[in-house]
Parts: structure tokens; sequence; C-alpha cells
């Protein structure tokens, strides 16, 4: 349901498997990719994809990981994480919720004073002197208006992708593989579903798929039907 992102993150997967290819002509790939959009629009599971594609080493954490009480301890963690990293190149570093981590530092000085340390030697280690480097950051946040401009300009998060909901036929392909495993009847129209489930990401199709099964046993169905789904998806809207 995230064609164009795939389209974006092919390209990095293409660099990992054969970078000869782009080093022959000057080329180097991003330092960070940084994954924005609603909640539930497959975020994750595209950096998921990335590591699984590639081949390579994956290491995945939140933003809030480094974020702690006593001073000094988030900027360690940073150190730590990068340079277990390039012992490992090339391997890709997965931030989850970067907003948590990467937030606009307080121009007039009043900010958190841990949080803005740890964000700092995030800067230095995305783009430092080692010029030699083959870790690929990526980044998800639902909040991209509030990271630090530092953090987003080109050389450190310098591709930006937008994960946004699914058009109809992403949320028919989503209904697809969240209803392989469920007895569905005979004349179900998961086509209908689709269109009428605009604007919906695919976290909410998840939902709505598991929902309909909740259903259906509930009416003691041995298989889930039509009016399943439009109960489910009356549920999840509607509350």
């Amino acid at each position: 349901g995230c064609d164009e992102a795939k389209h974006d993150l092919a390209e990095m997967v293409d660099f990992l498997k054969t970078p000869e290819k782009y080093l022959a002509l000057g080329a180097h790939p991003p330092n960070g990719v940084l994954l924005s959009g609603p909640p539930g629009t497959g975020k994750t599971l595209l950096a998921r994809a990335l590591a699984g594609e590639a081949g390579v080493p994956f290491y995945s954490l939140s933003g809030s990981d480094f974020v702690e009480m006593y001073v000094g301890v988030g900027a360690a963690r940073i150190r730590d994480l990068f340079r277990i990293a390039r012992e490992n190149s090339p391997c890709i570093v997965f931030i989850d919720e970067l907003d948590a981590l990467g937030k606009k530092r307080d121009e007039r000085g009043q900010g958190n004073e841990e949080r803005e340390n740890t964000l700092n030697q995030l800067l230095v280690a995305l783009d430092g002197f080692d010029t030699d480097n083959k870790v690929i950051v990526v980044g998800a946040t639902n909040r991209p208006d509030i990271i630090d401009s530092a953090l987003v300009r080109p050389g450190r998060f310098d591709r930006q992708i937008t994960v946004d909901a699914p058009d109809w036929k992403g949320r028919l392909a989503i209904l697809k593989v969240h209803s392989k495993n469920r007895k569905i009847c005979p004349g179900t129209s998961l086509e209908s579903l689709a269109r009428a489930t605009s604007g919906m990401s695919g976290a909410e199709l998840a939902n709505i798929v598991n929902e309909a099964a909740l259903h259906a046993a509930r009416e003691d169905r041995q298989s889930i039907t039509h009016e399943d789904f439009l109960q489910a998806r009356e549920k999840v809207v509607m509350g």
C-alpha cells in the first residue's frame, strides 16, 4: 500500500547489495532516511522489510531508549550503538519514534540538557569526520514538524520519505494479506470493503479483519461474512 516509499527504499537495498555500481560513478548512499507519516501506515514494517531484503545486520531501537534522567547516559548509548554498527558495517540502524530524541532544541537555552547532549551526539555520529561510512540510519516519526532542523539537513537524514494512508488498491492488498489465513465466506467482496474504508491506515484495516473474525465467532458462524466486515468497520470507525 506504499509503492512510492518502497521504490525509494529499493534503491538503498540495491546499494547495500552492489555498492561498486554506485561507487564507480562517485555516488554515495544517503546517511539517513526519515520515514514520516500518520500512525499505523507501516513505517516500522518498511524498515523491517528493508533489513530483510538487504540481508545486512539490523539494529532496532526506540528514541525513548536514549532519553535518561542521568546526564551523559544517552550520549554514551549513541556512541556505543554507532561503534557496534561501524564494526559490523554495512548495516542498518533503525530508530523508531525519533521525535522522542530529535525534538527541536529550545533557542532560549532552557531545554532538557540531557536530551540536548544526546541529540548533539547523534548529530556528530550521523555526520562526523568519518567519511567512509556504510551505516545507513533509518528514522521513523509521526511528527516530522517537531524534528530539529539540524537533524534533517542534507548529510544527516538527507532523504525524507512520506508514508501516507494507502489508496484503494493498497487497501485491497492489505486486506488480502490479513484475510489469508482466515475462513471467509465465498462471495464476500474485499473490493467493496476496500472502497468503503477510504483514508484508513494498514493498522486499522488489520483491526477490521480481526474484529470481523471476533464478530463471526460471537454469532456462531463457521466463516466470516460480508455482514461481519460491515459490523467491524462500524465498530472501528464509530467505536
